[in-house]
C-alpha cells in the first residue's frame, strides 16, 4: 500500500525528503509534485526500479522516453554532452521551470539507455522535487501521471492519485493539487529549437 506523505513546497520537510529518499534508493517508486502534473518516479541508478515504470506505462525500458528530472543545471553534464553558450542561454533561462529540454545524450547515460541519442532534461520550479533529487545525489527518471480518462487528462488531487496508485508505488507525496497541463517539450539538438509539445511553458524562448 502507499504511503502518503504530506510536503509543503514552500519549506519541504528535510525529515520527510529523507523518507522519500531512502524509498528510492531501496528501488521504491514515488509519485510527487513538480511544477505542472504529478509525476511518477524512480532513482535513475536503479534498474530493477525502471523496470517496474516501464512495465507500468506498457512500454520497453530501452525505448521509453522518460525525462530524468535534475536539481539543477549542474547535473548537466552527468549525462549530456557538451552544448554551446547559445544552447546554455536558453536553459538558464527557462529552468527552473515548466520544460523538458531534449539534448544530446552522452556516453555515462545509465546501461538500460546507453542507445539512446537524446534525454530529456527537466528542472522543475517545485521544492519538493528538487529536494528530493539534491538529498538523493543523481538525477529521477520521471513520466507523467496521465489519467485513463482523455477529458481530464491528468489527475491533479494528491488523494485520488493515492486510490488509484495504491498497489503500485510506495509513497505518494501530497504536495497540493497539481496542474493539468504538461511541460512544454522543446528539443535543441538541431540549430534552431523545435516544439515538440506546447505545454505550460512559454513558447518565447530566444
Amino acid at each position: 500500500m502507499a504511503e502518503i506523505v504530506r510536503i509543503y513546497n514552500e519549506n519541504p520537510n528535510p525529515r520527510e525528503i529523507t523518507k522519500v529518499v531512502k524509498t528510492l534508493r531501496s528501488g521504491g517508486l514515488v509519485i510527487y509534485p513538480t511544477d505542472t502534473v504529478y509525476g511518477l518516479g524512480c532513482d535513475i541508478t536503479n534498474n530493477s526500479a525502471l523496470e517496474k515504470i516501464a512495465q507500468i506505462k506498457g512500454v520497453k525500458l530501452e525505448k521509453a522516453n522518460f525525462s530524468f528530472i535534475c536539481h539543477d543545471l549542474s547535473n548537466l553534464s552527468d549525462y549530456v554532452k557538451q552544448i554551446d553558450t547559445s544552447t546554455f542561454k536558453i536553459l538558464k533561462r527557462c529552468l527552473p521551470g515548466p520544460y523538458t529540454f531534449i539534448l544530446p545524450g552522452n556516453n555515462n547515460l545509465p546501461t538500460v539507455f546507453k542507445k539512446k541519442k537524446t534525454v530529456g532534461i527537466r528542472v522543475p520550479d517545485n521544492n519538493i522535487c528538487r529536494a528530493i533529487v539534491k538529498e538523493l545525489g543523481n538525477p529521477i527518471v520521471s513520466t507523467s501521471i496521465r489519467d485513463e480518462d482523455e477529458v481530464i487528462e491528468y489527475t491533479t488531487d494528491p488523494e485520488l492519485i493515492q486510490e488509484k496508485w495504491d498497489n503500485l508505488v510506495d509513497i505518494v507525496i501530497d504536495g497540493g493539487y497539481g496542474d493539468n497541463t504538461p511541460s512544454t517539450v522543446i528539443d535543441l539538438t538541431t540549430d534552431q529549437p523545435e516544439v515538440i509539445r506546447e505545454g505550460k511553458g512559454s513558447l518565447v524562448i530566444m
